[in-house]
């Protein structure tokens, strides 16, 4: 590998990393794409690869938003816990079974996805439902309204019965694509569970790192990973990641799910020519 093919892969890693930490889906929705577009990879190994990516992204984000306080810790076990058969699954197929049909309909599940984020974060308005004694409590002990809150309503909604299945796809579409499930995880959050944004990209980052480290040991198994990538473009990932967990404090919700949104019609599009 040349000095200009690793600095560009740092760099990506830098972007995909940052933007991964902030939206909660892990870095391989950028980097996957990158090694399949810009240095022909072959897919089954740019899947493998990045799925490394997107283990490193989350470990590196969750030290940051551990400290912050923003992980529902319980969330996110259920999602693991969910998520590691379906991660068997998904190395499975990837392994045995590739489908254009799939591929075109799932794409077009995300771009609409996409664009009904774009829509509903346009006209989104603050939340009426917040009590003033959340506000209350939030301001005496330096926590956002939105954690406060999220204690309230994920104890009330998040139940085990809805967590691990949701998980166990997570883990079958993580494994499969090789880029995270959080871009997906984080609109179910947010929209049917009513987690706050904050809390489920965090969350989302969390149980990532616990599903993704059983579909990396797998892509290792397979043989399907290549570490000279992983080496330089991790690097770009830990320090993207990182500036991506202090940015996310400044970045208002709206914002953060408008940033998804754009994700999930980049990630859309791309698989159409898949």
């Amino acid at each position: 590998m040349d000095i200009v093919t690793g600095v560009l892969l740092v760099a990506i890693g830098i972007f995909a990393g940052g933007y991964g930490a902030i939206v909660g889906a892990g870095g391989g929705f950028l980097f996957v794409p990158a090694l399949l577009l810009l240095f022909h990879v072959d897919p089954v190994l740019a899947a493998g690869t990045g799925l490394v990516i997107v283990l490193i992204n989350s470990l590196s984000g969750v030290f940051g938003f551990a400290k912050q306080k923003r992980i529902d810790y319980r969330t996110g076990i259920m999602l693991g816990i969910g998520a590691f058969p379906g991660t068997f699954i998904g190395v499975q197929l990837l392994q045995a079974y590739s489908s254009t049909y799939f591929y075109f309909f799932f794409a077009s599940v995300l771009v609409f996805l996409g664009f009904f984020l774009v829509v509903k974060n346009t006209n989104l308005l603050k939340k009426k439902n917040m009590t003033k004694e959340a506000k209350t409590e939030a301001a005496a002990t330096g926590e956002s309204a939105d954690h406060v809150t999220s204690n309230l309503q994920t104890n009330n909604r998040l139940q085990v019965k809805w967590l691990i299945p949701l998980g166990f796809f997570m883990g079958i579409l993580s494994s499969y694509l090789g880029i995270g499930g959080g871009w997906m995880l984080v609109p179910i959050l947010v929209y049917i569970f009513r987690v706050p944004t904050h809390i489920a990209t965090a969350t989302s980052i969390f149980s990532l790192c616990l599903y993704s480290s059983v579909g990396v040991f797998l892509q290792v198994w397979h043989g399907n990973i290549d570490w000279l990538i992983v080496a330089f473009g991790g690097t770009g990932i830990i320090i993207g990641s990182q500036l991506g967990v202090i940015l996310s404090q400044k970045i208002p919700s709206r914002v953060i799910m408008q940033m998804l949104s754009f994700l999930l019609i980049i990630i859309g599009f791309r698989m159409y020519f898949h």
